[in-house]
C-alpha cells in the first residue's frame, strides 16, 4: 500500500479502502436470501469492474449483513487485497503477487481473549449456524450455502501442518454443514490422516474474512506449508491467530465468523447440487462428510462473505483466481529453472482455472515445449486446467485477442498441439461423462510461438515505430480522443524502417 495508507487487518479495514474508491454498493432495500441475492449479484456482475455488493436488509435475518463477490472483475479490489497501489496492469500485479508469495511470514499468536472474532462465542446447545444469512444462489441448488468465499481450516494429524482451503459448505441444519472437497485437495488428505488413526477430524470454517485470506485459501500452494505463511508474506506482516480450545486448530483472530467442529468417516449427508465455477451445476448430490459444529465465534454485527459461481463475468472465480493461479505458476516455473518467462495469465473468461497462457522469450530449441509441459503439471497449474498456451514475448498473455492471433498465425495444428491424458481434474467438470470417469481429465498444450529453428526467417510482424507511437500519444487529446491512449509495448526493431 502507499505511504500513509492504513494497514489492512480485517474485512472492515478492507471495506474502508474499497469505499474510498467507490466500489462498494450498499443494498438497503429488503432482499430475499432465496435466489434474489444471487440474481442481483449475477446481474450486477455483467458490468465488468462493477462494485462489490453489501446487502444490509436481508429478509429473515434482522441486522444480518452479507458481502457478495468481494473481488468480482475489479483489478482495483485485487490490488487493495494484495496491499498494492492502484493503476498497474494485470501482468504487473501478477509479477508483484508472485514475488510476494516467495516471502513467507509465519503467523503471530495472540491470546484468544484478545481476538475480535471472540466477541461472541456460542457453544454446544447454543450453536445455530442458521442465525447468519446464507443464500440459495441457483434454482437447483441443494440448499443454502454459507461457505463460498470462505476459508476451511484443517490440520495434518501427523505433521501438524495447518491448511486453509476454499470449499463449498451447505447448511444441513442448525448444527451441521456439508464438508465437500474434490479428491486430491488438502482438506480431503488432512481429514483422512485423522480417520486412519480412528479419530474425528477437527475442522473450522471462516465465513467472513479479509479477502487476502480468501485469495490464499483458494490458491494451490505446496502441501507441506501453511497458507498462513503465504498470506503473511503478501500482507507484509504476520497474520494474527490464536489456538482454539475446542479443536486445537490455529484460527484467524480478526475474522468475522468462525465455526468449529469435527468430521467423521462414517457420518455422511446428501449434499448438492450447487451452481459451480464452471457455470454448471456440480456433483448432483451424493454421500458427503459433514461437520458437527461444536462452537461458533463471531464479531458484533458480523459480515458473511459470499462468492457467486457463474459464467464470466459474473463469476467470483475470475479475476482474483486468474491472478493468484498465474502468480503461483510463475513461481513454480522459476523454481523449476525455466528461463525467459515474461508473463503468466489464467484468463478469467475460462472459468477461472480452465486455461493458462505463458509468454516467453525463446532461448533454445524445445524451450516452448518444455514451458508448456511444466506449466501444465506444476502444483499451481495441474488442477482442472484444460488448455495451456505458450506465446512469444511480443504477445500480452492477458489479452485474449492477441493470444488467439498468435495461435492462428504461429501454431500449426498438426505439429504444435500435444495432449496429456489421465491428469488431475475435478468432479465439478461437466464435460467428463459418465460421471464415474471423474476426477481424471486431460490437457491440451498449444505451442503458439514462432518455430525456434525458423526464427530468423519467420515473417516480420507489422509493428509501429516507437517514436511515432509516442508522437501520437502526445497528441491524443488534441486529436479529439477521450481517455488515455492504448498501451503498446512492442515496436518495430528495424531502425531504418519506413515511417511515412
Amino acid at each position: 500500500m502507499s505511504k500513509g495508507t492504513k494497514q489492512i487487518n480485517c474485512l472492515g479495514d478492507w471495506l474502508e479502502q474499497v469505499e474510498k474508491i467507490g466500489e462498494v454498493k450498499h443494498i438497503t432495500a429488503p432482499v430475499d436470501s432465496d435466489l434474489e441475492l444471487g440474481s442481483i449479484t449475477y446481474m450486477n456482475g455483467k458490468t465488468v469492474g462493477g462494485p462489490t455488493l453489501l446487502f444490509e436488509n436481508i429478509k429473515g435475518y434482522p441486522g444480518g449483513r452479507l458481502l457478495f463477490n468481494p473481488y468480482g472483475t475489479s483489478l482495483n479490489r485485487v490490488a487493495i487485497s494484495i496491499r498494492e497501489e492502484l493503476g498497474k496492469t494485470p501482468i504487473e500485479y501478477t509479477k508483484i503477487l508472485a514475488d510476494k508469495m516467495k516471502k513467507r511470514i509465519p503467523p503471530k499468536f495472540i491470546e484468544a481473549k484478545d481476538a475480535p472474532v471472540n466477541q461472541n462465542i456460542d457453544r454446544d446447545d447454543k450453536v445455530n449456524v442458521n442465525k447468519f444469512p446464507a443464500p440459495t444462489m441457483w434454482p437447483r441448488d441443494g440448499g443454502k450455502y454459507i461457505g463460498t468465499a470462505d476459508s476451511v481450516i484443517t490440520q495434518d494429524a501427523v505433521s501438524g501442518r495447518v491448511n486453509m482451503g476454499t470449499y463449498r459448505q451447505m447448511i444441513l441444519n442448525d448444527k451441521q454443514v456439508g464438508f465437500y472437497a474434490s479428491p486430491g485437495k488438502d482438506a480431503v488428505l488432512d481429514r483422512e490422516t485423522w480417520w486412519k488413526q480412528g479419530k474425528p477430524a477437527p475442522v473450522a470454517a471462516v465465513y467472513g474474512q479479509d479477502p487476502l485470506l480468501f485469495l490464499t485459501s483458494a490458491t494451490s500452494f505446496p502441501k507441506d506449508v501453511s497458507e498462513y505463511e503465504f498470506a503473511g508474506g503478501i500482507n507484509g506482516a504476520p497474520i494474527e491467530v490464536f489456538k482454539s480450545d475446542v479443536t486445537g486448530l490455529t484460527l484467524p483472530a480478526n475474522a468475522e465468523i468462525i465455526i468449529e467442529g469435527f468430521s467423521y468417516p462414517d457420518k455422511t449427508c446428501e449434499e448438492g447440487p450447487f451452481g459451480e465455477f464452471t457455470g454448471y451445476y456440480g456433483r448432483p448430490g451424493g454421500a458427503t462428510p459433514y461437520i458437527d459444529i461444536k462452537c461458533i465465534r463471531y464479531r458484533n454485527k458480523p459480515i458473511v462473505t459470499s462468492a457467486l459461481m457463474a459464467d464470466y463475468p459474473s463469476n467470483e472465480c475470475g479475476t482474483m483466481w486468474a491472478m493468484a493461479k498465474a502468480a503461483k505458476i510463475w513461481n513454480d516455473l522459476d523454481a523449476l529453472g525455466v528461463p525467459g518467462i515474461k508473463g503468466v495469465w489464467s484468463p478469467p473468461e475460462a472459468a477461472g482455472w480452465g486455461m493458462t497462457v505463458v509468454s516467453i522469450e525463446q532461448r533454445y530449441a524445445g524451450h516452448a515445449a518444455q514451458t508448456m509441459a511444466l506449466a501444465a503439471q506444476c502444483m499451481g497449474g495441474a488442477y482442472f486446467t484444460k488448455y495451456v498456451v505458450v506465446v512469444d514475448d511480443d504477445v500480452d498473455p492477458t489479452n485474449l485477442a492477441e493470444v488467439i492471433w498468435a495461435m492462428v498465425t504461429r501454431s500449426r495444428p498438426a505439429q504444435s498441439i500435444e495432449i496429456l491424458r489421465e491428469t488431475w481434474s475435478t468432479y465439478l467438470d461437466p464435460s467428463l461423462n459418465p460421471p464415474e470417469i471423474r476426477p481424471w481429465g486431460s490437457k491440451c498444450l498449444i505451442n503458439a510461438c514462432k518455430e525456434f529453428k525458423n526464427l530468423k526467417v519467420f515473417s516480420p510482424r507489422n509493428l509501429l515505430k516507437k517514436e511515432m507511437y509516442e508522437q501520437v500519444c502526445a497528441r491524443w487529446a488534441e486529436l479529439g480522443f477521450e481517455g488515455k491512449p492504448p498501451v503498446i509495448t512492442t515496436f518495430e526493431p528495424f531502425k531504418d524502417a519506413h515511417i511515412g
